[in-house]
């Protein structure tokens, strides 16, 4: 398959990566200029349930791009394992995400309930509005996520006693 066909057949996924990518550009000062091919990123240094994140044990951070603990513009790429269950949360900024791999799945309100979420396979774009609660499910299969915002980020659980405990 060529390139053009491989892009043909994940055109709309790479359309959204595309746009979000653009919209930090046009922030972003040539000093802060990234290409990121999946090497590259592979190879960046990654922590655990970083800021921006729900903190669940497991899940591995990478920051693409700026800082989520500061002002301005970043993204990070979450890295999710199979059978992961993210109780409902906030972040105080706004933020949009596509599904790079796996499926995602994702719902708003105050509780993580099967009737409220929706599959969102790899191509997928969702949303975060700030202070809107959301939550999330992995199946059987692990999901990495970019998600793009504008620091400083945070987490708060809906239900104190469901966030994560913190060593």
């Amino acid at each position: 398959m060529s390139v053009f066909g491989s892009f043909k057949s994940r055109g709309a996924g790479l359309a959204v990566s595309v746009l979000l990518a653009t919209s930090l550009v046009a922030v972003a000062s040539p000093a802060d200029e990234r290409r990121l091919d999946p090497n590259d990123i592979a190879a960046l240094s990654k922590g655990g349930a970083g800021a921006g994140t729900s903190g669940v044990a497991g899940i591995q951070t990478t920051v693409l791009s700026g800082d989520p603990t500061a002002s301005g513009p970043y993204t990070i790429a979450l890295r999710v394992p199979a059978h992961t269950i993210i109780a409902a949360h906030t972040h105080r900024d706004s933020r949009s995400a596509v599904v790079v791999s796996g499926i995602w799945w994702f719902g708003y309100g105050p509780t993580n309930t099967e009737d409220k979420l929706k599959a969102l396979p790899p191509g997928s774009f969702y949303t975060e509005p700030g202070g809107e609660a959301h939550f999330a499910r992995t199946g059987d299969q692990a999901v990495v996520v970019y998600i793009t915002g504008m620091g400083p980020t945070d987490t708060r659980y809906v239900d104190a006693s469901a966030a994560p405990r913190q060593p």
